[in-house]
């Protein structure tokens, strides 16, 4: 069964590797699901949740832009897949074509879906395969929005943690 689920924020969570990595934080059926994802999409989600412009589109932007100058739209945004630690997105969208609609199916990275439906509004699914499997508990987690630098990077101290006693 799919869920509705809404972007918390983005914070920072400890890799495999000892480092800090971005993380966009989900709340869905009242768990949070974290999924690691780049600096340069936090960046992106991150404006998007803000509002705040940036002086030339980004990637995200532009697609949007584009995907609607074609007389498409974003429809919905599903994570629905979760295989070797890696999750999988899908970007329902749709056009229509003498009046009638058609509608497509592609295969997108969580990160990149999440972005663009920030920026269409579309709503986000998850179904419940994923929140079994990587659902976590709000108190297990700390989530704090990051602080900016002048770079415009996520300042690296602002850690969610399994431990919310750290």
């Amino acid at each position: 069964m799919p869920h509705d689920a809404a972007v918390t924020g983005i914070g920072m969570g400890v890799g495999p590797d000892g480092k800090n990595v971005p993380a966009v934080i989900l709340t869905a059926r009242d768990e949070y699901l974290p999924i690691f994802i780049t600096n340069d999409q936090a960046q992106s989600i991150r404006h998007a949740l803000s509002g705040e412009p940036f002086e030339r589109p980004l990637t995200h932007d532009l697609l949007i832009e584009m995907v609607t100058e074609f007389g498409g739209a974003i429809d919905a945004i599903r994570i629905d897949e979760l295989a070797d630690g890696t999750f999988y997105a899908k970007i329902d969208a749709e056009r229509y074509v003498d009046g009638q609609p058609e509608t497509f199916a592609f295969d997108a990275r969580p990160s990149d879906a999440i972005a663009l439906a920030v920026r269409s509004e579309c709503p986000i699914t998850v179904s419940d395969e994923i929140l079994d499997a990587a659902g976590r508990d709000p108190d297990e987690i700390e989530v704090e929005e990051p602080e900016q630098r002048e770079d415009d990077e996520l300042v690296p101290d602002d850690i969610f943690s399994d431990d919310p006693d750290e």
